[in-house]
């Protein structure tokens, strides 16, 4: 049974074309991966199947009385309202279901005895309703999936009050407890840390409904998933299996088309030079004819070129001081400490990775060192001759300029051409550098900020995940990138696949939470 129909899709902004007349199914139980390079529009597919966008052409189609889990991460939090209340917010109808339980109970010596015996029935049912969902069961069904997801700790905090990442997990968990007969889960992993993401790679391979998922952690999305849509050029191809079998079939299908296209290519150009050579000659003109009727009669095979890969090479400033920053008896936070009494100590060449749980202050230390957010107690020495580059997790206004505009406006004595050069090894084509960045992907909107950062020279690198919304391919790149680095560097991520054979070290914020 097909709970979502796309048929003949079809959208584009402005002159970019996203999707080409594309067709789509999700049937009951199924577990869909949507893969594709950054820009290819899988948010934008998720957004039009929402409701959020409205395609340019085409059908899109839900079964009818099918519950759809969608992660909105502009949803307001409003103040006074704890994590455990909004959590809660996923069983809102069955406790609406209890209220009205105890309203007819209040207004039962009212009535006689017909109509008591006709509540009492209905009482049973609504009863019966909170038995089969478990509603005695909520308490530590959110317990469970808190725990799960490492916000367990900040039930009673104010969710107004939550650092990105926090947020983010309070609406993953409560779009889990709805348990929903659709999920659409669009990175999911982005602000989880490995052990939490192991907990939801547990949860999605038994989750008996259907979801589809964005994801470009390929070892996560192999474990969960049983069929892959793939987005390329426009299009949407279906692939029944995991991740490395699509991978497989993927490249097959890719070496057959060339060896395809290179002996249709060989066939026409003999048919050519034949009709070229014979078509002025009056005895072999009719042979010419019937040779040009057969070219025009060939389906030609096109072989689409590959997408942009992005090539980063960090451009090097004049060596630093031996010492990079010393702090004594730091306390870092804001209203409140989130840290004890730090006595740190960086070297030059150093590579660092900071690892813990979110809302332990990973972040919040990164801009404390850079002297973005004044610390509560202690104090930083810094060393001399720093050229530092930060790449900020997440930034807080939307930016509508044209991305050219935008870095050209970062590196004024460059000429436009080569800025345009500098961001189209980045990964970004012609079209994504005349777009808005609001408009762009997020991984796209990534690779515009990491051109502002390899292009200025630097020999301190400051990274506050920087592998949040980057595809496989741009990872791998930036991962090599970073390995080559010969500066210092300070990096906040969840991945150890990433970091592992990049950092010298590597600190655990949870040995120094509060």
């Amino acid at each position: 049974m097909s709970i979502l129909t796309v048929e003949n899709m079809s959208h584009a902004f402005g002159e970019r074309t996203i999707f080409s007349d594309v067709s789509f199914r999700l049937l009951k139980g199924e577990h869909i991966a949507l893969v594709g390079a950054n820009g290819e529009g899988k948010s934008t597919f998720m957004k039009i199947i929402t409701n959020q966008l409205l395609p340019d052409a085409g059908n899109i189609e839900w079964s009818n009385k099918i519950s759809v889990g969608y992660m909105d991460q502009h949803v307001d939090l409003k103040n006074g309202n704890t994590v455990e209340t909004v959590l809660k917010g996923a069983f809102s109808y069955l406790f609406d279901l209890e209220t009205q339980i105890a309203d007819l109970y209040n207004d039962f010596g009212n009535l006689s005895e017909e109509e008591g015996t006709k509540t009492l029935q209905k009482i049973a049912g609504m009863q019966d309703i909170l038995d089969e969902n478990d509603f005695y069961g909520i308490d530590s069904k959110i317990q469970a999936t808190a725990a799960g997801l490492g916000i367990r700790e900040f039930l009673d905090v104010d969710a107004s009050n939550l650092s990105g990442g926090q947020r983010t997990k309070v609406l993953l968990a409560k779009l889990l407890l709805e348990k929903p007969d659709v999920l659409l889960l669009d990175e999911p992993t982005n602000h989880l840390d490995e052990e939490h993401i192991e907990w939801l790679k547990s949860y999605l391979i038994h989750y008996e409904n259907a979801f589809l998922l964005i994801s470009h952690d390929s070892e996560f999305v192999n474990d969960v998933i049983n069929v892959v849509y793939h987005l390329e050029h426009k299009k949407l191809t279906r692939y029944v299996g995991n991740y490395v079998h699509f991978l497989k079939l993927y490249e097959i299908q890719k070496e057959q088309r060339l060896i395809e296209y290179k002996e249709q290519q060989n066939e026409i150009s003999k048919l050519e030079n034949f009709v070229r050579k014979n078509k002025a000659r009056a005895s072999t003109a009719k042979q010419a004819k019937s040779r040009e009727k057969k070219l025009e009669k060939i389906d030609r095979i096109e072989i689409k070129s590959e997408n942009m890969k992005p090539q980063f090479q960090f451009k090097k400033a004049r060596r630093s001081d031996s010492m990079i920053f010393q702090s004594k008896n730091l306390v870092i936070g804001y209203q409140k400490p989130l840290s004890k009494s730090l006595n740190l100590k960086m070297q030059r060449e150093q590579k660092i990775a900071i690892v813990g749980a979110n809302g332990l202050g990973k972040s919040t230390l990164l801009k404390s060192l850079l002297g973005l957010l004044e610390p509560i107690d202690g104090n930083i020495d810094l060393g001399d001759y720093q050229s530092i580059g930060y790449f900020e997790q997440e930034l807080a206004e939307e930016n509508t300029s044209i991305v050219l505009d935008d870095v050209w406006l970062k590196f004024p004595e460059a000429t436009r051409s080569e800025v345009r050069r500098n961001l189209a090894q980045c990964g970004l084509s012609h079209q994504h550098i005349e777009s808005p960045i609001n408009r762009l992907s997020g991984g796209e909107q990534a690779k515009v900020r990491l051109c502002k950062l390899i292009n200025k020279p630097t020999n301190i690198l400051v990274l506050d995940e920087p592998t949040n919304h980057l595809d496989v391919y741009a990872k791998d790149e930036l991962k090599r990138a970073l390995k080559a680095y010969e500066g210092s560097m300070i990096l906040v991520c969840h991945e150890p696949e990433f970091y592992k054979d990049i950092v010298t070290d590597v600190w655990n914020c949870e040995d120094w939470a509060i």
